[in-house]
């Protein structure tokens, strides 16, 4: 089974930008889809972004749109969310995720879930 692992969160300012990389450990992330969610304090995990493997569709959500970038790169079985001009709001615990098949926007869908990565923007 693939297991998701997130590098690349800290600490950045209002409006500067981070990216995080979701890695397949395990096995790669052929024919599944690879969805970030972010988790606040006291709030319920969200859903951030999702890409399938194999077609790049990728679905955003509402506060996602503009701002972030979800990609993928098949020669490193990576997947990234590029986050530009962040907000004090965006600070949460980002958790890659994946699923067998395509995208989808609910945290169910997804069975495989990695250990989250800090992501904490100042005001």
């Amino acid at each position: 089974q693939v297991q998701p692992v997130e590098s690349g969160g800290g600490l950045v300012q209002a409006g500067g930008s981070l990216r995080l990389s979701c890695a397949a450990s395990g096995r790669t992330f052929t024919n599944y889809a690879i969805g970030w969610f972010r988790q606040a304090p006291g709030k319920e995990r969200e859903f951030v972004a999702a890409i399938s493997w194999g077609a790049g569709s990728t679905t955003y959500s509402d506060s996602a749109k503009g701002r972030f970038t979800i990609t993928k790169d098949n020669a490193k079985n990576t997947v990234y969310l590029q986050m530009n001009s962040l907000k004090p709001e965006d600070t949460a615990v980002y958790y890659c995720a994946a699923r067998w098949g395509d995208t989808r926007s609910y945290t169910n869908d997804y069975g495989y879930w990695g250990q989250g990565t800090q992501v904490t923007v100042s005001s």
